[in-house]
């Protein structure tokens, strides 16, 4: 379980890339490079990073369900994805 400061991290970031991204594409297709370096580093989509919806956690993430590998595991053995079932052969 991720600590809750790192997850408020990643909200915070979250909202800041999306309060600056236009006036980031505005800047970028003007070409103003200068301007760019004025707006805060984290209102960069490069900075954020994928977390599991869950627990928090930053690596096994899997992008086309929004959680980590371990939680997919556990809920799909568990019957909670539609769809998904274990494998045998």
């Amino acid at each position: 379980m991720a600590k809750e400061s790192m997850k408020a991290r990643e909200r915070k970031r979250q909202k800041m890339v999306e309060k600056y991204a236009e006036k980031r594409a505005e800047l970028k297709a003007a070409g103003d490079y200068e301007g760019l370096q004025k707006i805060p580093k984290n209102a960069s989509p490069v900075r954020l990073h994928n977390r599991c919806q869950l627990t928090g956690r930053p690596k096994g993430y899997m992008r086309q369900f929004g959680i980590s590998r371990i939680n997919f595991r556990e809920m799909a053995l568990k019957g909670l994805i539609p769809g998904i079932k274990k494998t045998s052969w």
